[in-house]
């Protein structure tokens, strides 16, 4: 039976939950497991979970018992993740696209190169918000910009894992935006060819940064993650439409190449890297009040607001 994972509220307090059907029933009494009433303490014991989780589903009722998942109130599915990796420059169109925008022809990839995937950092508690979240835009912002993400979360801690072995590792597949402040990519006052003319803080750090959700889907429930129809859309204007086959390094290289520095650890995220579609490439921009619709195949949608 499947099943998905996320965190509503209950009288204004975070649970874990299991979703079955349209109920969401509590997790750590499902699974007759009390330290399982976060996310983040099943992910911390996934062998064991899974399966818990999974036999539970087949015996809940998906249509009766629980709370419906139209009356809840939903969170981020992880609070809060553990660090937050995230792939820059790691799409085909994308690539192409920000070449086209600095009026350039298509250079070679990272990977053509023969070089690793490139990995940032984003804030996890500050940053990380849920579904129907309203985003505050920045002080001295002006150029907030959408990145549709599919996010693998980690579900068993990874050091040195091979690509072969590296998704057996992923507990499951989530939907992130890593929102980006792109007036804050450059410190003007520093010379270009300066370590510090770069400023990933300023970009990608922010409070609210990093919606994700609106659930898990556990990844044997996913199929190939690499086969994943990815949209993004600003009110109505579709902006981004486009395909995880699009991937430079796909999400088990990532992985190894991460794991090769430090370890992963469940409640750990992966932002894969995002499509063509940005608001970079055509300089239109979130303002207050847009509402932005996130959607990945085999997941589902993700909704927040711009305040």
């Amino acid at each position: 039976m499947s099943y998905r994972l996320l965190t509503y509220e209950i009288d204004g307090r975070p649970r874990a939950g299991l979703l079955t059907g349209d109920r969401i029933h509590d997790l750590a009494e499902a699974t007759r497991r009390a330290e399982w009433s976060t996310v983040l303490g099943a992910l911390q014991q996934w062998e064991q979970a899974r399966h818990a989780c999974r036999e539970a589903a087949g015996r809940l009722a998906p249509t009766a018992g629980g709370l419906a998942l139209d009356d809840a109130v939903l969170r981020a599915p992880i609070l809060y993740p553990g660090t937050i990796y995230c792939a820059g420059a790691n799409y085909t169109d994308h690539v192409a696209e920000m070449f086209a925008a600095q009026g350039l022809p298509m250079g070679p990839t990272m990977k053509e190169l023969g070089d690793q995937p490139w990995h940032f950092i984003k804030t996890s508690r500050s940053a990380v918000v849920g579904p129907g979240a309203a985003v505050a835009i920045p002080n001295d912002t002006r150029w907030l910009d959408w990145e549709i993400e599919l996010a693998a979360v980690i579900g068993q801690p990874a050091k040195n894992v091979s690509a072969a072995e590296a998704l057996d590792h992923v507990a499951g597949f989530t939907i992130a935006n890593d929102l980006s402040a792109r007036d804050h990519m450059k410190r003007a006052a520093q010379d270009p060819m300066s370590p510090f003319y770069y400023d990933w803080i300023g970009q990608k750090c922010f409070d609210g940064a990093c919606p994700i959700g609106p659930w898990i889907v556990p990844a044997d429930d996913i199929g190939d993650p690499h086969e994943l129809g990815m949209k993004l859309w600003v009110g109505d204007e579709l902006m981004q439409d486009s395909n995880s086959n699009k991937l430079i390094f796909d999400i088990a290289e990532q992985i190894a190449a991460l794991s090769a520095r430090v370890t992963l650890q469940p409640g750990d995220l992966v932002l894969t890297g995002t499509p063509a579609g940005v608001g970079m490439g055509r300089k239109r921009f979130l303002q207050s009040g847009e509402q932005v619709r996130l959607w990945i195949e085999g997941i589902g949608e993700l909704r927040h607001s711009i305040a």
